[in-house]
Protein backbone atom coordinates (compact mmCIF):
# COMPACT_ATOMS: atom_id res chain seq x y z
CA UNK A 1 0.00 0.00 0.00
CA UNK A 2 2.74 2.07 0.83
CA UNK A 3 4.56 1.71 -2.75
CA UNK A 4 0.95 2.33 -4.58
CA UNK A 5 1.11 5.61 -2.47
CA UNK A 6 4.57 6.39 -3.58
CA UNK A 7 3.95 5.79 -6.93
CA UNK A 8 0.69 7.44 -7.60
CA UNK A 9 2.72 10.90 -5.90
CA UNK A 10 5.67 10.73 -8.32
CA UNK A 11 3.20 9.66 -11.14
CA UNK A 12 1.05 12.95 -10.14
CA UNK A 13 4.23 15.48 -9.69
CA UNK A 14 5.63 14.00 -13.64
CA UNK A 15 2.01 14.88 -14.56
CA UNK A 16 1.52 18.53 -13.32
CA UNK A 17 5.74 19.43 -13.63
CA UNK A 18 5.86 18.64 -17.41
CA UNK A 19 5.90 21.44 -20.02
CA UNK A 20 6.14 21.53 -23.19
CA UNK A 21 10.06 21.92 -24.20
CA UNK A 22 10.25 23.96 -27.62
CA UNK A 23 13.03 22.67 -29.59
CA UNK A 24 15.64 25.15 -30.23
CA UNK A 25 15.28 25.75 -33.98
CA UNK A 26 11.99 26.41 -33.18
CA UNK A 27 11.95 28.91 -30.44
CA UNK A 28 10.61 32.46 -30.65
CA UNK A 29 13.67 35.08 -32.65
CA UNK A 30 12.84 37.41 -29.90
CA UNK A 31 13.13 34.67 -26.65
CA UNK A 32 16.41 35.44 -24.35
CA UNK A 33 18.27 38.61 -23.43
CA UNK A 34 19.53 40.99 -25.03
CA UNK A 35 21.45 44.37 -23.61
CA UNK A 36 22.29 47.59 -25.19
CA UNK A 37 24.79 50.16 -23.97
CA UNK A 38 24.05 53.29 -26.16
CA UNK A 39 26.78 56.14 -25.84
CA UNK A 40 26.81 59.60 -27.46
CA UNK A 41 30.31 60.40 -28.93
CA UNK A 42 32.61 62.54 -26.42
CA UNK A 43 33.47 66.24 -26.63
CA UNK A 44 34.67 66.55 -30.41
CA UNK A 45 37.05 69.56 -31.33
CA UNK A 46 34.64 72.65 -32.05
CA UNK A 47 38.32 74.88 -33.43
CA UNK A 48 36.55 74.34 -37.43
CA UNK A 49 32.96 75.17 -37.61
CA UNK A 50 33.37 74.23 -41.13
CA UNK A 51 34.42 70.59 -40.07
CA UNK A 52 31.68 68.22 -40.71
CA UNK A 53 33.64 65.23 -38.92
CA UNK A 54 35.50 66.52 -36.55
CA UNK A 55 38.06 64.40 -34.10
CA UNK A 56 37.57 64.66 -30.51
CA UNK A 57 39.57 67.25 -28.55
CA UNK A 58 41.26 66.74 -25.33
CA UNK A 59 38.42 66.13 -22.99
CA UNK A 60 36.92 63.99 -25.66
CA UNK A 61 39.67 61.73 -25.29
CA UNK A 62 39.83 61.45 -22.17
CA UNK A 63 35.65 60.86 -21.75
CA UNK A 64 36.12 57.35 -24.35
CA UNK A 65 39.18 56.66 -22.00
CA UNK A 66 36.73 56.87 -19.38
CA UNK A 67 34.03 55.21 -21.20
CA UNK A 68 36.13 52.27 -21.60
CA UNK A 69 36.88 51.79 -17.94
CA UNK A 70 32.99 52.15 -17.01
CA UNK A 71 32.51 49.34 -19.44
CA UNK A 72 35.09 47.40 -18.21
CA UNK A 73 33.38 45.18 -16.36
CA UNK A 74 30.71 44.55 -18.81
CA UNK A 75 31.01 41.17 -21.20
CA UNK A 76 30.76 43.06 -24.53
CA UNK A 77 30.16 40.57 -27.73
CA UNK A 78 29.85 43.91 -30.45
CA UNK A 79 30.34 47.08 -30.35
CA UNK A 80 28.39 49.64 -33.04
CA UNK A 81 29.62 53.15 -34.19
CA UNK A 82 28.31 55.96 -36.93
CA UNK A 83 31.25 56.33 -39.74
CA UNK A 84 32.00 59.11 -38.17
CA UNK A 85 35.62 60.39 -36.44
CA UNK A 86 34.17 61.30 -33.28
CA UNK A 87 32.26 58.66 -33.16
CA UNK A 88 35.24 55.76 -34.02
CA UNK A 89 37.57 57.61 -31.46
CA UNK A 90 34.94 57.39 -28.98
CA UNK A 91 34.36 53.54 -29.43
CA UNK A 92 38.26 52.99 -30.06
CA UNK A 93 39.43 52.17 -26.35
CA UNK A 94 36.64 50.01 -25.64
CA UNK A 95 37.21 48.31 -28.98
CA UNK A 96 41.13 47.48 -27.82
CA UNK A 97 40.40 47.11 -24.58
CA UNK A 98 37.66 44.34 -25.30
CA UNK A 99 39.57 43.03 -28.51
CA UNK A 100 36.58 43.92 -30.56
CA UNK A 101 36.37 45.22 -34.06
CA UNK A 102 34.14 48.25 -34.41
CA UNK A 103 31.17 47.61 -37.04
CA UNK A 104 30.23 50.39 -38.64
CA UNK A 105 26.13 51.45 -39.13
CA UNK A 106 24.35 54.13 -41.12
CA UNK A 107 20.99 55.03 -38.97
CA UNK A 108 19.84 56.49 -41.59
CA UNK A 109 18.81 52.64 -42.75
CA UNK A 110 18.38 50.91 -39.70
CA UNK A 111 16.91 48.11 -39.86
CA UNK A 112 15.57 47.82 -36.50
CA UNK A 113 14.16 44.09 -36.28
CA UNK A 114 17.12 42.61 -38.21
CA UNK A 115 19.53 44.05 -35.43
CA UNK A 116 17.32 43.02 -32.66
CA UNK A 117 18.04 39.51 -34.09
CA UNK A 118 21.25 39.69 -35.12
CA UNK A 119 22.51 41.15 -31.56
CA UNK A 120 19.68 38.65 -29.66
CA UNK A 121 21.23 37.10 -26.54
CA UNK A 122 24.34 39.65 -26.81
CA UNK A 123 25.93 42.57 -24.71
CA UNK A 124 26.28 45.42 -27.21
CA UNK A 125 27.41 48.90 -27.25
CA UNK A 126 26.33 51.57 -29.57
CA UNK A 127 28.09 54.63 -29.47
CA UNK A 128 25.97 57.45 -31.84
CA UNK A 129 24.95 61.45 -31.85
CA UNK A 130 23.13 63.52 -29.87
CA UNK A 131 19.87 62.89 -32.29
CA UNK A 132 20.49 59.34 -33.31
CA UNK A 133 21.30 57.67 -29.92
CA UNK A 134 18.11 58.64 -28.52
CA UNK A 135 16.33 57.59 -31.62
CA UNK A 136 17.95 54.02 -32.14
CA UNK A 137 17.04 53.68 -27.88
CA UNK A 138 13.14 54.68 -28.90
CA UNK A 139 12.83 52.03 -31.93
CA UNK A 140 14.36 49.16 -29.95
CA UNK A 141 11.83 50.14 -27.02
CA UNK A 142 9.38 50.72 -29.62
CA UNK A 143 8.27 54.11 -28.37
CA UNK A 144 9.28 57.58 -28.05
CA UNK A 145 10.44 57.86 -24.84
CA UNK A 146 13.88 60.13 -25.12
CA UNK A 147 14.14 63.54 -26.85
CA UNK A 148 17.71 64.47 -28.67
CA UNK A 149 20.57 64.84 -26.16
CA UNK A 150 21.29 68.54 -25.40
CA UNK A 151 24.50 69.43 -27.35
CA UNK A 152 26.41 70.18 -24.57
CA UNK A 153 25.78 66.60 -22.73
CA UNK A 154 28.70 63.50 -23.89
CA UNK A 155 28.22 61.23 -20.76
CA UNK A 156 24.41 60.13 -21.21
CA UNK A 157 24.11 55.93 -20.56
CA UNK A 158 21.34 54.76 -22.07
CA UNK A 159 21.03 50.85 -21.09
CA UNK A 160 18.08 48.87 -22.94
CA UNK A 161 17.37 45.16 -22.37
CA UNK A 162 14.97 43.26 -24.00
CA UNK A 163 14.24 40.05 -22.43
CA UNK A 164 12.04 37.48 -24.30
CA UNK A 165 10.98 40.70 -26.64
CA UNK A 166 10.45 43.11 -23.79
CA UNK A 167 12.51 46.08 -23.77
CA UNK A 168 12.91 48.46 -20.58
CA UNK A 169 15.65 51.13 -20.10
CA UNK A 170 17.31 53.06 -17.73
CA UNK A 171 19.24 56.62 -18.50
CA UNK A 172 22.45 57.21 -16.38
CA UNK A 173 24.89 60.33 -16.78
CA UNK A 174 28.38 60.33 -15.89
CA UNK A 175 30.14 63.64 -15.33
CA UNK A 176 33.87 63.01 -16.49
CA UNK A 177 36.28 65.47 -14.79
CA UNK A 178 38.66 65.00 -17.67
CA UNK A 179 41.23 67.26 -18.88
CA UNK A 180 40.83 69.78 -21.22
Amino acid sequence: MKVLKILSICLLLTIFSCKEDTPVEKQDASSGISTFYFIRHAEKDRTDPEDADPELNQSGLGRAMHWAEILNEVDLDAIYSTNFNRTSMTAAPTSVKKNIDVQYYDPRILDIDQFKKDNLNKNVLVVGHSNTTPEFVNLLLGEDRYAPIDDAENGTLFIVTIVNGVPSSTRLVFNCNCPD
